[in-house]
């Protein structure tokens, strides 16, 4: 009989009891991949809709300067006299006809009064001459006064006759000078700059103030090439503010592009407003031309995914609607929260609303409907059905 001793009596225990425990985990780990095998857990719970379709304006945008549509400069139209009152300043509203400037007469007067007796002089000469120019005549042919005395009094007659012009002329020169003392507004409008200066001496020609004629502004816009060939004379526009949107009309389209940037000037004509808000000159701005309208094929801007610099939007898989499908897409437009794809997207393709950031292509998703309810394929899915 051989008896065992206490030390391989121990290690026998211990190697069924290892080889038990291997045994049930192998059991276990079976299971685990079972249970696995019937179903993978959901990346993300998503909702999905069709890309809708509607009619969009199609709009061209592009900046340009507020300018004055005719900017009138104000000029002195004499010289050498001094400014003595100046009754306008910049941003003031003036009438045509308003008295903008007033100039010394002093000068000019006396000038006035010099050519007026010159022009007296130079009629009371033409009475004499015409007096002895009639005695030559009725003398004519009688033989008392020779053929040389006529001719010198009906040539002193002509000359008496142009002195007499020539002094009326110099008048009215003189009293259109005094005239030109004030200078008055050209056109109804605003006043845009002021040099006109109390005390100046001014020199003719010299510029006093510039306004905007008739209160009338525009927007010179710079369009590219490629856009101009929907823009044409009377085409709409608007251009945003603070306040309401100003609105107007292309009035005239440059003949020809600029040499710095290659771009072309876009006349557009704003539209008078009845409120106390009018655009500024000097300011530059966006707005946008409004060609008409086109199809648009849209998403939330939420569906949007950038990557790799790139553009996507993720689809549910026709076949297997628990897979979502990454897809390329080019976009276009904007209107509110809404994006356009372009390039034939398929319009009854389900689009993922939101939350691709955090899929992938080809993930496993749980579709639900707006309401949070699962969609009833899934449901069944669910349940086993």
């Amino acid at each position: 009989m051989t008896v065992c001793s206490p030390a391989k009596k121990l290690i026998t225990c211990s190697l069924a009891c290892l080889l038990l425990s291997g045994s049930l985990f192998a059991e276990d780990a079976k299971q685990e991949a079972a249970d696995s095998g019937q179903s993978s857990p959901a990346a993300l719970t998503i909702t999905v809709a069709k890309p809708q379709t509607a009619q969009w304006p199609v709009e061209v945008t592009a900046s340009g300067w507020i300018t004055a549509w005719q900017e009138a400069v104000i000029s002195a139209e004499i010289g050498q006299q001094k400014v003595i009152a100046v009754n306008a300043d910049v941003g003031e509203k003036v009438k045509e006809g308003d008295v903008l400037v007033e100039l010394s007469r002093e000068s000019l007067e006396n000038d006035l009064a010099e050519q007026q007796a010159s022009v007296d002089s130079s009629e009371a000469a033409l009475e004499q001459a015409k007096a002895d120019a009639d005695r030559a005549r009725q003398l004519q042919g009688s033989g008392s006064v020779s053929q040389q005395q006529i001719v010198e009094y009906l040539v002193s007659e002509r000359k008496a006759k142009a002195d007499v012009e020539s002094a009326q002329a110099k008048l009215a020169s003189a009293k259109l000078d005094l005239k030109r003392t004030r200078i008055l507004a050209v056109s109804n409008g605003t006043i845009s700059s002021r040099s006109a200066a109390l005390g100046d001496v001014v020199a003719q020609g010299a510029e006093m103030f510039k306004m905007i004629r008739d209160n009338r502004v525009e927007w010179q816009a710079e369009v590219p090439l490629i856009q101009l060939r929907d823009i044409k004379i009377g085409t709409p526009v608007e251009i945003p503010t603070p306040v309401d949107p100003v609105r107007g009309r292309v009035r005239q389209i440059a003949p020809s592009a600029s040499d710095t940037n290659g771009r072309v000037k876009v006349y557009v004509a704003l539209d008078k407003r009845d409120d106390a808000f009018e655009p500024k000159t000097g300011v530059m701005v966006t707005g946008t031309f409004e060609i008409g309208e086109r199809k648009a094929i849209s998403v939330p801007t939420s569906a949007i995914v950038q990557s790799d610099g790139f553009t996507y939007v993720f689809v549910l898989d026709s076949k297997d609607r628990s897979k979502v499908s990454r897809v390329k897409v080019t976009t276009d437009r904007r209107e509110d929260d809404r994006v356009e794809l372009v390039d034939d997207f398929d319009e009854n393709s389900e689009v993922v609303q939101s939350g691709g950031a955090f899929l992938a292509d080809g993930s496993t998703v749980e579709v639900v409907e707006q309401d949070g309810s699962k969609t009833t394929e899934q449901s069944k899915q669910g349940t086993g059905e």
